[in-house]
């Protein structure tokens, strides 16, 4: 992003949209079928008890209740209010210890070198300044920490949806694509000399009872397709609908009607440099 673009981008305009968006519907339904990939990533982190965890960018919790499982000690972070409650319900059916704190994953709360190891599963991705975040993740990380990630790549299945919404509704002037978090090079880039980056292609499989059981899923409760649908008109809706019909048809590996699809997000453990 070139001085000039940065300069006359409205930042705050641009996370208030994002909020309601992510505010809007309910994101748990969708996101409790994500759940296997916290228990994986905290498997790559290598999660010990007692170790201090922070779960940046939470939603409703996944990676939050993975960590807290292995009996390390969490604070769980999103700037969506709504968000955490779902977390923190989830948290307490399963008597799970977890400090929940509305955060900005641009601007964390909390002291330099405050967690042995900062995760964020599907949500740090989605900050509108991409090297701001990836500079307060290292800040809050202690130096030999980890830092844990699972993000969608712009060639897999989520990827793909959000390119097919782009059509639809364009992403605000200035701010890069949240799937480049998918590609380890631009990884390399955020986190630069202060760390060292490791990742691996990974799959999860979306799996629905068809098609469109998929689309009423998301376009009811995922929030930005929920927003993206609300914000054209009724032509538009219908073309975005058949482009994601298609685009399930593309990636569909089932056979009998119901939907199986192998959602590409890249696993990524980076550990910083002392």
């Amino acid at each position: 992003m070139n001085v000039e673009i940065s300069a006359t981008v409205d930042f705050g305009k641009i996370k208030t949209r994002q909020q309601d968006a992510w505010a809007s519907g309910d994101y748990a339904v969708v996101g409790t079928t994500l759940q296997i990939v916290g228990e994986q990533l905290c498997e790559a982190a290598d999660i010990r008890s007692g170790q201090r965890i922070l779960d940046v960018a939470a939603g409703n919790g996944n990676v939050t209740l993975a960590a807290a499982r292995r009996f390390a000690e969490v604070v769980s972070t999103d700037y969506v209010g709504a968000l955490l409650a779902r977390g923190r319900e989830r948290a307490e059916a399963e008597r799970l210890a977890v400090t929940f704190q509305e955060a900005d994953a641009e601007a964390l709360p909390f002291a330099d070198e405050s967690f042995d190891i900062v995760l964020s599963a599907f949500g740090v991705m989605f900050t509108p300044r991409q090297q701001q975040a990836a500079s307060e993740l290292l800040r809050v990380c202690r130096q030999t920490g980890k830092i844990g990630l699972a993000n969608w790549t712009p060639e897999g299945f989520i990827g793909q949806v959000f390119k097919a919404i782009g059509k639809y509704v364009p992403p605000a002037p200035g701010v890069k694509s949240p799937a480049l978090w998918g590609r380890k090079e631009h990884l390399d880039e955020l986190f630069g000399a202060k760390a060292i980056v490791a990742a691996a292609s990974k799959n999860f499989v979306f799996r629905y009872k068809s098609p469109q059981h998929w689309i009423e899923i998301f376009r009811t409760y995922y929030g930005p397709v929920l927003k993206a649908f609300a914000a054209i008109d009724a032509e538009a809706r219908k073309a975005l609908e058949a482009d994601l019909h298609a685009l399930i048809g593309t990636f569909n590996i089932a056979r009998d009607g119901t939907v199986v699809i192998p959602g590409e997000y890249l696993e990524v453990v980076i550990t910083k440099r002392s």
